[in-house]
């Protein structure tokens, strides 16, 4: 069975050797994304004028008549002090094509201030690479790998990256069982002293698997620096490997799964089928009719927080309202902010988000991204998320690196083998046809 499970370890990581490099170097820059972003691009991120703000609807209106190729898809309702409003824009439908206009921007920087349009960007795009775009680039890339679209649909590289997280979750079992002590033959068992000293023994053969002898030359310090690396950072290993797995097939797998074996709360994006690209569902309310809707509905439920951000998933025909101080946009911990969701058409209430709250499974499914990016832990989280970043990349180097040196080992093994014996001599045979 170990040398099943050996192949089993090799085979996994070589396929997955290249993606989790990627991942894990990406993934340790864009646990700052918003900090280098902003570092990067203050001429986008930065209010230029002071005073009170405007009103939000009222910018995103003068953005779609400015460019009325675009609608504007998620709106910020505030900013910190300092900061511009971006908001987010979707391409229309060209009514002379019926295809998608391209606008060549997604995002739109304006001074709450002013209202002046302080730039555009095209937020994920892959090429050309600028300052603008690479931190956005980094993101894609680390979850999809930039593959493009085909056959109509757009997620193979979300799907490739899911199937790679689901074998690197099955083999984090796989690679410690391999760190642990091959079996001795039993011995007659001579009571508890026994049994205890057995367990002493066992420890002490399983023991050097998590020291790395950095004075023991290149091979030593490489296979220690895989095996106790991966040993010391196994529980973090497996939360990172299974959280990639149900982000990346959210719901192709892991929320059916969900519901497979408990009792999960199906979000409104769950209860229905995306609309094509093409055809996107257009909405009879306007944003300051959810404004006005949701604003009630959240001093009704009690909640003390202000709506921080409306967004229309056009796909959905369904309206958000996320409820968050502008300090708060990108999460200062736990499982996220409050939401409530409306429907597009009709204008009912058709999910609500709490954090925290409903059954065990839907707290579960709520942490996924949090504990991902480390977020739940606030800052701590994001720096332990950072440095396995790199940890993931260290591994997948050692591990084709030890991969390499046994290969060469063997291939040298067997080369000085044959020039003992000689080549295979094959032997004559008679009646027709070629030796077999």
């Amino acid at each position: 069975m170990r040398l099943m499970l050996v192949a089993l370890h090799r085979w996994a990581g070589l396929l997955m050797a290249a993606f989790l490099f990627v991942a894990g170097l990406t993934g340790a820059v864009i646990s700052w994304d918003h900090e280098i972003d902003e570092w990067l691009n203050p001429h986008l991120t930065d209010a230029r004028t002071t005073g009170s703000a405007l009103s939000s609807l009222e910018l995103a209106r003068q953005i779609e008549a400015r460019h009325p190729q675009v609608q504007v898809s998620a709106l910020p309702m505030a900013a910190e002090p300092g900061h511009s409003l971006a908001f987010s824009v979707q391409a229309r439908v060209d009514p002379a094509t019926g295809q998608l206009f391209k606008p060549g921007f997604n995002q739109v920087f304006i001074d709450p201030a002013s209202g002046e349009e302080l730039g555009r960007r095209e937020w994920g795009a892959v090429w050309p690479i600028s300052k603008e775009n690479f931190v956005s680039f980094l993101y894609v890339l680390h979850y999809s790998l930039h593959l493009p679209k085909f056959w109509g649909i757009d997620r193979w590289g979300v799907w490739l990256m899911g199937v790679i997280a689901l074998v690197w979750t099955i083999d984090c079992f796989t690679g410690f069982y391999l760190t642990l002590p091959m079996r001795r033959p039993k011995k007659p068992a001579a009571g508890e002293a026994r049994a205890a000293d057995g367990a002493k023994a066992w420890w002490q053969r399983w023991k050097p698997a998590w020291k790395v002898r950095w004075r023991g030359g290149s091979y030593k310090l490489n296979f220690d620096l895989h095996r106790a690396g991966s040993l010391w950072t196994w529980a973090l290993l497996f939360i990172v490997a299974f959280t990639a797995f149900s982000l990346n097939l959210y719901r192709e797998v892991f929320f059916p799964a969900m519901s497979l074996v408990s009792d999960v709360t199906p979000m409104p994006f769950e209860q229905r089928q995306p609309a094509p690209e093409e055809k996107p569902v257009i909405p009879r309310l306007g944003y300051a009719d959810v404004l006005g809707k949701v604003t009630q509905e959240a001093q009704r439920l009690g909640w003390q927080e202000p709506v921080g951000e409306l967004f229309y998933a056009e796909l959905f025909g369904i309206y958000g309202a996320q409820f968050y101080a502008p300090e708060d946009e990108h999460g200062s911990g736990g499982v996220g902010h409050r939401i409530l969701y409306i429907d597009g058409v009709d204008g009912r209430f058709v999910g609500i988000r709490e954090p925290w709250k409903g059954t065990a499974a839907d707290i579960f499914v709520q942490a996924q991204f949090p504990v991902h990016s480390g977020r739940i832990l606030g800052l701590p989280g994001r720096i332990l998320i950072s440095v396995m970043g790199l940890v993931v990349a260290m591994l997948s180097v050692t591990g084709v690196v030890i991969w390499l040196r046994k290969r060469k080992a063997y291939l040298k093994s067997r080369e000085q083998q044959q020039q003992v014996t000689g080549p295979p001599v094959l032997q004559p045979t008679t009646g027709a046809g070629t030796p077999g």
